[in-house]
């Protein structure tokens, strides 16, 4: 296993990046606990939901959210006030700023707790600002075994119903089902496994199979490649699908370049992913009115988003919020707070499946703003890792939201927390992403 991650990183020196001392020898720090809870709880939360109310243990449901507020209060501490970081300090305002505006279009206490909770896991991937991710080695071998789990209980889910499924729960005063069957035109069951629905269970077995991949030989992506794409047809999870074979086709080629070139090309990929960001609007401009599903019925998906999930949204903010151009229609709208506490915006709900779209129309022209400070600074990283997560998600939220569950934000948090930085990160010595032949990573947090 050590030999797989040669080249991930730019070599440094144990936290060479100025990550505190107690780093090194903890086994598992705030941010790493909080991520390893949110993962558990997205990865099984059809399961765990159900267990938890037969056996009247509901209040555990929460743990990930305490530890979300707990690294909201961390990271203030950190970069606000010891730091000095006029970005957190910015990002912590708007937040609060976009939390009240949340709370006038919506109209309702509850909306504005809902979205106060959907954002928290946002700040642990923030946490993990100046930290390396190849040095939490048991939290990549805990994601690792996750890996199994999630391709294990999908294929598991197809050999018989699971007893939560269809299972009905109350979340802030809302009725919500757990474990849903999903139909997808003529494709069949979606099958969602341990988890609450089939995209998230696509979500993990992906996001966990490309987390997994830099500490395993080639031997292992190939062997469980098959393992993992069997699962996402499963699920029907077209994205998650499209995104795994194109990361496995990206890991081989740059595995098979020379050792010195791997990292440079890592880096490329993983910046050069952004520009799906713009993905959405050119196919509105191309396709918008053309009959996809008249061409292949498996297209039906893209044509609704097309013609209806990325345009409706700009057409009600009109009618919703006109000063939402420029500062956004606040926390939680368009999203599911406002589905689920909003019933005087029920005209106007529509799936906004696109992560960058749906952050623009609920913060505005700055959200824009910190996405390029972020890319910014992500392209002085030398954390392998994170560029591997901005290929991985960048291609994801091109068709999905990915504001709860909570999981695919919190990985985003990872993605951008580096702008929050005022460390130096120079691009000296840089080496390739993984490959058979390397050295054991630097000893350091679990």
């Amino acid at each position: 296993m050590s030999g797989a991650l040669a080249g991930y990183d730019a070599p440094r020196a144990p936290l060479a990046l100025g990550r505190p001392a107690a780093l090194a020898g903890a086994l598992w720090n705030l941010e790493a606990a909080a991520l390893f809870c949110y993962f558990t709880r997205d990865l099984t939360a059809g399961a765990l939901r159900y267990y938890l109310t037969i056996f009247g243990l509901g209040p555990l449901w929460f743990i990930p959210d305490i530890l979300a507020a707990a690294c909201l209060a961390a990271f203030i501490g950190r970069h606000v006030i010891r730091e000095g970081s006029a970005v957190a300090l910015l990002t912590v305002l708007y937040t609060a700023f976009s939390l009240g505006i949340g709370l006038i279009v919506l109209g309702n206490v509850a909306a504005m707790a809902s979205a106060f909770k959907m954002i928290l896991p946002v700040f642990v991937g923030f946490c993990f600002c100046d930290r390396a991710l190849g040095d939490y080695r048991r939290l990549l071998a805990s994601i690792h075994a996750m890996f199994y789990v999630a391709t294990f209980g999908v294929i598991l889910s197809s050999l018989q119903e699971m007893p939560w499924v269809g299972f009905k729960y109350e979340a802030f005063g809302a009725v919500r089902e757990a474990g849903r069957l999903w139909w997808a035109g003529d494709e069949g069951v979606r099958l969602s496994g341990l988890a609450a629905d089939s995209t998230m269970a696509g979500f993990f077995v992906l996001i966990t199979f490309g987390l997994a991949a830099p500490r395993r030989s080639t031997l292992w992506c190939l062997a469980a490649a098959p393992l993992a794409i069997y699962a996402l047809v499963l699920t029907t999870s077209k994205t998650s699908l499209a995104v795994l074979v194109v990361y496995l086709a990206a890991l081989l080629v740059v595995r098979a370049l020379p050792r010195e070139a791997r990292f440079p090309v890592l880096r490329r990929l993983g910046l050069g992913s952004f520009l799906a960001i713009f993905i959405p609007a050119i196919l509105v401009i191309v396709c918008s009115g053309i009959d996809l599903e008249g061409i292949n019925p498996i297209l039906f998906s893209m044509q609704d988003r097309i013609n209806n999930s990325w345009q409706l949204p700009f057409v009600y903010m009109l009618r919703m919020a006109p000063t939402g151009y420029l500062i956004g229609c606040g926390l939680g709208c368009f999203n599911y707070p406002q589905e689920l506490f909003a019933p005087k915006l029920a005209n106007y709900n529509v799936p906004v499946d696109n992560f960058y779209l749906g952050t623009y129309l609920m913060f505005g022209v700055p959200s824009l703003i910190f996405v390029a400070c972020a890319v910014r600074s992500l392209a002085r990283s030398r954390d392998g890792y994170r560029y591997t997560l901005a290929f991985l998600l960048n291609l994801f939220t091109i068709t999905v939201l990915s504001y709860g569950p909570a999981s695919a934000l919190l990985a985003l948090g990872v993605v951008f927390s580096d702008v929050f930085s005022r460390k130096p990160h120079p691009l000296t010595d840089e080496r390739g992403p993984p490959g058979p032949d390397a050295a054991e990573p630097a000893r350091g947090a679990s």
